[in-house]
């Protein structure tokens, strides 16, 4: 089982107007961690960049600007993904996982099409595992008491210690992973 996690950072809401600041994945492959890469994103020129968004990641556009352009990334991510998987064979992709994933697929698939890729589906197969749902099967008998769901708080209200900062890409999807794991071993 190949697996991607992934979590995005983004200048916004909308995958069509904004774009990625930061890209962060953990590979794993059959239950063993591989690789671990943080990329800084600099958007393309004319991406709408939002202040609240750039404020809830506790950046700055001039951050963005300290970031290596967009196109070198993408090298350097689907260079990684060319370890793991090969591209041209149809049985052999990643499986991506996330929270709230489809807001991650749709930032990643426009940031492939941003740089001339329209292969998003040879690297990764369609079906996600979106850890969100996961988290609200193991939880539909105690969603009531809790404020919201996002991954802070289902992550605290599953008594999981060591993430304290919210909206870094990397310990988003580390939180992910663990949200996700527990609820595996406890399905058992």
């Amino acid at each position: 089982m190949k697996e991607l996690w992934c979590d995005v950072e983004t200048t916004g809401l909308s995958p069509h107007k904004n774009f990625v600041h930061q890209i962060a994945i953990m590979i794993v492959i059959d239950g063993e961690i591989k690789e671990k890469i943080d990329f800084k994103v600099k958007p393309p020129r004319g991406t709408i960049i939002n202040s609240k968004a750039l404020e809830i990641g506790g950046i700055t556009k001039a951050d963005l600007e300290t970031y290596p352009e967009h196109t070198e990334v993408y090298k350097a991510f689907v260079a990684t993904l060319g370890k793991y998987v090969d591209k041209f064979d149809k049985k052999d992709k990643f499986t991506m996982h996330g929270y709230n994933v489809h807001f991650d697929v749709g930032f990643m698939r426009a940031f492939f099409t941003a740089n001339g890729d329209n292969y998003y589906g040879s690297w990764i197969w369609s079906n996600n595992i979106d850890v969100m749902v996961v988290a609200g099967k193991h939880l539909k008998e105690e969603r009531h008491l809790m404020a919201n769901f996002k991954l802070g708080t289902v992550y605290e209200y599953m008594r999981l210690t060591g993430i304290t900062e919210w909206h870094d890409g990397m310990a988003d999807i580390q939180a992910t992973r663990e949200i996700y794991l527990k609820c595996d071993d406890e399905h058992k």
